[in-house]
């Protein structure tokens, strides 16, 4: 039986709406029917370059009974709105990371879409690369043993390369600065190998790049049964690289942008490498929630597991200002509060 194409309409015409509107014509089982942004010209380019209509309003784009789901690539802030609204005209919503700024705005939108019964699915791609997959497969498998450690760093260069006019480098627009930004990606891939954050120790800084925001951060993080991990995002670094390696009692998994995926075991000498192919982490993520719009399975990042790796981060946030442990619990339950 063939697979109709979710017809989407894309809302926050930003740089990584190219990346995930250049992913849906990778893919067969989306179309994009439409777009909105509240700049002209914005709606207008993308219109032209993916062959979709521009909507004048996001009224009108939640109107069109044509659309079936909307791709949000807005602002942080302005998700709980957009998602709610899309949610109230019965559109399933794929949001980019993070969820929001704050963990009232979390729930909310996890709420609003689950009391319409749309599909909620968050932007997190990096746990879906081919080396973390494997060292899940390893872990379900037994094969490193008690888990103990793990450490991970995620760089990028983006000195004389930011506009502070953007929400992204802004501390109201991304509060924790790089650690929300980019960081939080590895927030989900290391609770989704060694379990669930139970507290964070953080240090944030600023050290080249201009505006408020922090270019640099580390955290430590425990997690439940014992295991720790420390965590290092750079804006400041002299270019990008990814690291994590992953610690057991049985075995060791060293992975990094440049020497790929290797793995030490006990007993065993010498080091393994591990071939693991590149995969089209975008488009799985995508097709994953179009196969969920279809009633087909479910998205991997749900609301709920999304406001968990936000509560990280913003533990850390806390822990660096007010410069103690910070358990995540204390967060989900002060922001509850809040909402």
């Amino acid at each position: 039986m063939a697979f109709e194409p979710l017809r989407v309409g894309c809302i926050g015409m930003g740089w990584w709406s190219d990346v995930l509107a250049d992913a849906m014509l990778r893919s067969d089982r989306l179309r994009i029917v439409a777009c909105h942004s509240r700049s002209e010209e914005k709606r207008s380019a993308f219109a032209a370059k993916y062959g979709c209509r521009a909507a004048s309003s996001y009224e009108a784009l939640l109107a069109d009974g044509a659309i079936e789901a909307i791709v949000n690539t807005t602002p942080n802030n302005a998700h709980l709105e957009t998602t709610r609204a899309a949610a109230a005209a019965g559109k399933h919503v794929f949001l980019d990371k993070p969820i929001a700024n704050t963990i009232a705005d979390a729930r909310a939108i996890t709420q609003a879409c689950r009391a319409a019964g749309v599909v909620l699915a968050v932007g997190y791609q990096r746990r879906r690369e081919s080396h973390f997959r494997w060292m899940r497969q390893e872990i379900e498998a037994g094969a490193f043993g008690k888990l103990v450690n793990a450490e991970a760093n995620i760089s990028r260069d983006r000195l004389g390369k930011i506009d502070l006019r953007s929400w992204r480098y802004t501390a109201e627009g991304m509060p924790g600065g790089v650690m929300l930004q980019i960081g939080i990606h590895y927030v989900d891939v290391l609770a989704w190998l060694l379990g669930p954050v139970q507290a964070v120790s953080g240090q944030l800084g600023q050290l080249v790049l201009p505006g408020d925001n922090p270019d640099v951060a580390s955290l430590l993080l425990e997690h439940e049964g014992g295991a720790l991990s420390t965590l290092n995002a750079s804006y400041a670094s002299a270019s990008e690289y990814y690291l994590l390696n992953l610690y057991g009692k049985d075995a060791t998994a060293y992975y990094d942008l440049h020497g790929g995926l290797r793995v030490l075991r006990r007993g065993v000498p010498g080091v393994e490498a591990v071939p693991c192919a590149k995969n089209d982490t975008v488009v799985e993520e995508l097709e994953e929630f179009a196969a969920a719009a279809r009633g087909q399975g479910r998205p991997e990042v749900e609301g709920a597991q999304a406001t968990l790796s936000l509560a990280v981060v913003r533990a850390g946030i806390r822990s660096a200002r007010e410069r103690r442990r910070v358990e995540v619990a204390e967060i989900l339950a002060e922001e509850r509060k809040e909402g």
